[in-house]
Formats: structure tokens, C-alpha cells, sequence
């Protein structure tokens, strides 16, 4: 069977995209984790004290997701608020969200090595700028 979609950039990027997606999810879930899940404890381990609303802005996570997801995780005991002003509350991680992110780079510095390695040495200096240029 022919496959029409071959040449297909799009189609190209959803396949491989499903396929990271499916093997991240699956040595995340070792941490009982998601993919946004470390993400966002990636971010605020990157950025102590950031809050909800720029977080969210910034992985361009609509409020009403994100407010479930950080109740999530600081019911999981890995992430913590604290008052950064009069109104606002800034986000750090727990004792154990930074043992957790420590174990999440791990997962994911492996995977993306991996990642890497399945692509030609001669595209890899130009893969990332080149998947940047599609969303940035």
C-alpha cells in the first residue's frame, strides 16, 4: 500500500510527535506523572516563586486546566504556595517535588539523548532551530 502523506511536514510532525508523546508518557508514568505534570515542575523548579497566571501563560495552559493541575500537584505534596505580595502567591516546589524533579530530568535528559540520536548527525544542529521556527 501506497502511503499518500509521506511528503507531508505535517503529517510527518503528528506521527512523530504521537510516537514521542506515547514512549515519554509511558517512563513518566514511573513517577506517576504526566508530561504536563513535569513540565510544569521543570518550570517551577526553573523559577521559584512564579505564579499560576505567568506559568500558565507561558506553557500557554488556559486557567481553567491549570488550576486543576496545581491542585493536583500540590495535593501530591510536590508543589507549595506562598505569598509573594499583597494579592499574589508564588509557586516553589516541596521537599519532595524537588527530590521528584530531580528524578523527572533524569527521565527526560535520558529520553531526549535518545531522542537526538535517531536523528541523522548531520540534521541535529539544525533540528531544533528548525522545530522552533514552526511555533515560535
Amino acid at each position: 500500500m501506497r502511503d499518500p502523506l509521506v511528503n507531508r511536514p505535517g503529517y510527518s510532525l503528528r506521527r512523530a510527535s504521537s510516537a514521542m508523546t506515547a514512549e515519554l508518557t509511558q517512563r513518566l508514568g514511573e513517577q506517576d506523572l504526566r508530561i504536563v505534570d513535569a513540565t510544569v515542575l521543570m518550570w517551577i523548579d526553573e523559577n521559584p516563586q512564579v505564579t499560576a497566571s505567568a506559568l500558565g501563560r507561558a506553557l500557554d495552559i488556559q486557567r481553567a486546566n491549570m488550576v486543576p493541575l496545581l491542585k493536583k500537584l500540590e495535593d501530591s505534596g510536590l508543589v507549595e504556595r506562598a505569598p509573594i505580595d499583597g494579592k499574589s502567591q508564588g509557586l516553589s516546589l516541596s521537599e519532595l517535588g524537588q527530590q521528584r524533579v530531580v528524578a523527572v530530568r533524569d527521565i527526560v535528559d535520558r529520553f531526549e539523548q535518545e531522542l537526538l540520536a535517531r536523528i541523522p548527525l548531520q540534521h541535529r544542529e539544525h533540528f531544533i532551530p528548525a522545530l522552533d521556527a514552526l511555533w515560535r
